[in-house]
């Protein structure tokens, strides 16, 4: 009987200690609590139908709700990051705003401080990609980590190296990261939440106590594993990337034009936020005298673009794009028998030019590392003097002169582009970040 009576006190005894153990293992941190919100490709607003988010921040708020019944919430670390695609500046922006979109979305819940938060951006996660390529049976797997190690450990020109991954073995490589592991590193975490203990005066003695020991709760979230620890830890800076702007022009001409026989160049640069500006000339001076046969036309155009949707963040001066023109150009058009003069004959171009403004709205569409492909059609005014003549032998009789007043398509373009400059060459699978 005394046995039996001691070995029920033992198991009494050993079930109340693993109770006890149990809750202050789980208090101290030993429960997952990571959280990693995820984005969509070019975006930083929260959506919580996004990849199960919803349900990872519940668990998240439910748990620190929770905690704070028995200590004192003193501080949320966040990190958040980008994939490398497109602009470095404009990943760093986009990382930014990632964290700052899950802070706000804790604050509104929780009813926390701004002081509370400490926010961490990586701008492009390249740390978090090398643990992914290094995990992975990729191809092309040596070479993708040697390119990696010097953007890692250099951070020189990032730009630079990310032109080598993107045309490593002709883009195969990085295609594969971007529909593999590039999703992954779009997010936003929750890497630290911090605890202190609840004093309270014990009544009877009147001597300060804690109500519970109360310890730091740290999720050490980092891409490919999860690690729970129990001591403080701070969270590594990481150096901002080369966050210049890349140079970017383009060398253009009008196929439309070429097939008509008139030689044309233009140029537009880059600006940034989507903005462009550009210009372009064109010339031709073709006769033939016995056949009444006269082609000549020169003149230019200048524009105003901006570039709209995902494309301009992978390579810019790509994508949708609407924009505002000014054109002037002259021009004598005979064939057969009739002619047409645009402005006035023997003038300089200010003089005898006809004048254009209009809108236009086209795609530029990569069709190479370096060359896209861009239609364009432009709506618009033209107007000016213009006069018709007759051929008669060797001389030209003027017949009347008009005014022009056209409202309707003033510009039509299939230009082929060649890209100059840094950091605008990838392909036309390269996609946007």
């Amino acid at each position: 009987m005394v046995n039996s009576m001691n070995a029920k006190k033992y198991f009494i005894s050993l079930f109340l200690l693993c109770s006890f153990w149990g809750v202050c293992y789980g208090f101290q941190g030993n429960d997952t609590l990571c959280c990693r919100i995820y984005f969509p490709v070019n975006r930083s607003t929260l959506d919580l139908s996004y990849r199960n988010n919803g349900p990872r921040l519940d668990s998240l708020l439910c748990v620190i709700r929770s905690l704070r019944e028995n200590a004192e919430l003193r501080r949320i670390s966040l990190c958040s990051s980008s994939s490398p695609e497109g602009n470095t500046s404009l990943n760093r922006i986009l990382s930014d705003q990632r964290g700052a979109a899950l802070r706000f979305y804790i604050q509104e819940h929780l009813f926390l401080p701004d002081s509370m938060f400490v926010l961490s951006s990586l701008g492009q996660n390249w740390e978090g990609l090398y643990s992914l390529v290094e995990k992975s049976d990729m191809p092309y797997r040596e070479e993708v980590l040697h390119i990696l190690r010097r953007i890692i450990y250099e951070r020189t020109d990032s730009d630079f190296y990310k032109r080598q991954l993107m045309d490593l073995c002709g883009g195969r490589a990085w295609h594969y990261m971007q529909e593999l592991f590039f999703p992954e590193l779009r997010n936003s975490s929750v890497i630290e939440c911090k605890f202190a203990p609840i004093i309270m005066k014990d009544i009877s003695t009147g001597e300060s106590v804690e109500r519970q020991k109360a310890d730091t709760v740290i999720v050490r979230d980092t891409i490919g594993m999860v690690i729970i620890l129990r001591d403080t830890v701070s969270v590594p800076s990481v150096s901002a990337s080369n966050t210049s702007r890349p140079f970017c022009m383009a060398l253009k001409t009008n196929l439309l034009y070429d097939v008509i026989l008139v030689p044309n160049i233009g140029l537009e640069f880059y600006l940034g936020k989507g903005w462009s500006v550009g210009g372009n000339w064109m010339y031709a001076w073709w006769d033939n005298d016995r056949r009444h046969r006269y082609w000549r036309v020169y003149g230019g155009e200048v524009d105003i673009r901006k570039y709209l949707g995902r494309s301009v963040a992978c390579k810019p001066l790509t994508g949708h794009h609407i924009g505002f023109y000014g054109q002037v150009l002259t021009y004598d058009f005979e064939m057969g028998g009739h002619g047409y003069i645009g402005g006035r004959p023997g003038g300089s171009l200010w003089e005898k030019a006809n004048y254009g403004v209009g809108i236009e709205y086209g795609y530029s569409l990569p069709v190479g590392k370096r060359l896209n492909l861009d239609f364009s059609l432009g709506l618009g005014y033209l107007g000016g003097t213009y006069y018709e003549y007759l051929p008669v032998g060797e001389h030209y009789v003027w017949k009347e002169t008009r005014q022009r007043h056209w409202f309707g398509p003033t510009k039509a373009e299939i230009s082929l582009v060649w890209f100059l400059g840094r950091g605008n060459n990838c392909d036309r699978k390269g996609g946007i970040k």
